[in-house]
């Protein structure tokens, strides 16, 4: 099968930064499925795993943490799915990815595609809705109990930020979302946020400014570190913070202590990675999430569009999520 992956890291502008080549078709054995790709949708992880390869690292690597297909052959312990089923999954970032004509994935990391939704649009979806629904649900413990609360989300105009607010909508929190231009801000508000406040400017006095006082949740989309004084000046006593992208330095942790407030991280790749018992949680919420976008209470995030799946266009799509003015999703069309 043709598959785009490299060997050693380099900057997406070398030629030899993402290569296409033939590698054998994998066998389905166990809990995996065989899934033939139509579409994937390239996330900041790409990027990030493509410039942290080991240089002693000699095996070909195949990213791509989002996909959408068909069942082509299941394993022998497969039970969720069967021949035939149209698919979407954010895979394992321990193994080979989506970038290719056949992907092998844990069942129980995959679920049925939206019926609404063309193999593109679902594509956009699986990565960025389960960090935001592990986020809001496993890491702060948001339940039915807290509708009227409220939620900061800092990025909300990126992959993540743009299903977390709807979700944190749907939960019936007020939603404040950051955003710095003006298609960022309309972006946000289409998908229900309350207010939209500038991440380049003080954010308590922003809360002020739209008579708050503080939030009872923050989700951190963007850097942690450069955010960290204003999560602790905009967090409510016993409030719950959460993020998403790795501290560059050590976070002051007194800065949140006075109000006991409680931090998480959040890694939607915890589960696949050390093989946790509730792996198939992710199962169940793409499949809570299918029956959202078909209801219509959820709308895809996707954005941009490039076809066919080449080393180019991928390199393409690289280049584009490193320039850091994406909004929404990005996806590539198997042909």
């Amino acid at each position: 099968m043709k598959a785009i992956g490299f060997y050693k890291a380099l900057p997406i502008e070398e030629q030899h930064s993402l290569v296409e080549q033939e590698v054998e078709t994998p066998i389905a054995n166990g809990y995996d499925l065989l899934i033939e790709v139509n579409a994937v949708s390239v996330n900041p992880v790409d990027t990030k795993q493509r410039k942290a390869k080991k240089s002693n690292e000699e095996a070909f690597r195949i990213l791509g943490f989002d996909g959408a297909g068909i069942v082509k052959a299941v394993g022998d312990k497969c039970t969720l799915f069967q021949i035939g089923d149209e698919v979407y999954y954010a895979g394992d970032v321990t193994r080979n990815g989506s970038n290719a004509e056949y992907q092998l994935v844990d069942e129980r990391l995959v679920g049925k595609k939206p019926k609404h939704l063309s193999f593109a649009e679902a594509a956009a979806m699986p990565l960025t809705a389960i960090t935001a629904w592990e986020s809001l649900h496993d890491r702060m413990k948001i339940t039915e109990k807290d509708r009227g609360k409220s939620i900061l989300i800092i990025g909300g105009a990126g992959g993540v930020g743009s299903i977390a607010i709807q979700l944190a909508s749907l939960q019936g929190l007020t939603v404040i979302a950051t955003a710095s231009r003006q298609e960022t801000t309309d972006w946000c508000q289409s998908l229900g946020a309350d207010i939209v406040v500038n991440h380049y400017e003080d954010l308590y006095t922003q809360l002020q400014a739209n008579q708050l006082e503080g939030v009872d949740y923050i989700l951190c989309l963007a850097d942690t570190n450069q955010h960290w004084d204003g999560m602790a000046a905009c967090i409510k006593p016993q409030g719950t913070i959460c993020a998403i992208v790795e501290n560059k330095d050590s976070l002051d942790m007194q800065k949140i202590r006075a109000k006991s407030v409680t931090f998480a991280w959040e890694f939607m790749f915890t589960r696949s990675m050390f093989q946790a018992e509730d792996q198939i949680e992710q199962h169940h919420m793409l499949t809570k999430m299918s029956e959202l976008f078909d209801e219509g209470k959820l709308r895809h995030t996707m954005t941009s569009v490039l076809s066919p799946l080449t080393a180019e266009t991928l390199k393409q799509a690289h280049q584009q999520l490193e320039d850091g003015k994406m909004i929404g999703k990005l996806v590539i069309e198997q042909k």
